[in-house]
């Protein structure tokens, strides 16, 4: 008997497709949950991950906010093209202190991952103000409201206390001094940025909109953005470090 005539049995016999159905879906599901009850953790351990700062954090919220996911995705898959153009893949690891992440599957504009530190500040307040001012077919639209808009800060302290309570190993250290750190990360010239730099090693401290006085929401998200895929130096990364 072929196989096809033999396949005839789950054709002609809704109760054997149905048992049919139901067997591949368990062995479908202990394939995928099984390793959960071993593994210590999901996503791997990679040097230099960190959470967000104040400043960065509410850059992140307004990029939210003006919807900027729906058109920028922030997951570079593991395929020839993307790699060649964008840079390393995406690691779990990235999008650990993400509430939510912002993977994101459309891409009207190039993927954001690994724009950090690609471009200078100027060239993000400016493409930020007046897109078509960089790329002169560009469809995004212009914010440039953000560089006049002071950044709120009465929510700092609640924002990082509200992620903690999901995970995010913030201190009650970090989020007594949220807004003083936020100040301080736009400020070169603030007394605070050595306290600031104690919390956040490695953490970048400049005026990102180039204005002086309150931190701006420009500030806030050029410096979300200058921040983007930096974290992790993958000249060092041992991609065989956390095979399981």
């Amino acid at each position: 008997m072929s196989v096809w005539a033999r396949h005839q049995i789950f054709e002609k016999n809704s109760i054997v497709l149905i048992v049919g159905i139901l067997l591949v879906i368990v062995i479908g599901g202990l394939v995928e949950i099984t390793p959960l009850f071993y593994l210590k953790s999901t996503i791997e351990v990679v040097d230099g991950v960190r959470p967000y700062t104040p400043l960065e954090l509410a850059g992140r919220n307004i990029y939210v906010r003006e919807g900027c996911y729906l058109c920028h995705s922030q997951m570079i898959r593991p395929l020839r093209d993307e790699v060649e153009r964008y840079g390393h893949f995406s690691l779990a690891a990235e999008s650990m202190y993400d509430h939510p992440f912002q993977w994101g599957s459309k891409r009207t504009g190039p993927d954001l991952a690994r724009v950090g530190a690609k471009y200078s500040d100027d060239w993000h307040v400016t493409h930020l103000t007046n897109p078509r001012a960089i790329v002169p077919q560009s469809v995004m639209p212009g914010y440039p409201f953000l560089k006049e808009a002071e950044l709120d800060t009465t929510l700092t302290a609640d924002n990082l206390r509200t992620l903690r309570a999901v995970g995010v190993p913030y201190s009650e250290d970090q989020i007594a001094n949220a807004v003083a750190d936020l100040k301080a990360q736009a400020d070169p010239d603030n007394a605070g940025t050595d306290s600031f730099a104690k919390r956040y090693p490695k953490a970048v401290v400049r005026n990102f909109d180039g204005k002086a006085g309150a931190p701006t929401e420009m500030d806030a998200l050029v410096a979300y953005l200058q921040m983007l895929g930096t974290l992790v130096d993958f000249k060092l990364y041992n991609e065989k470090a956390n095979l399981r």
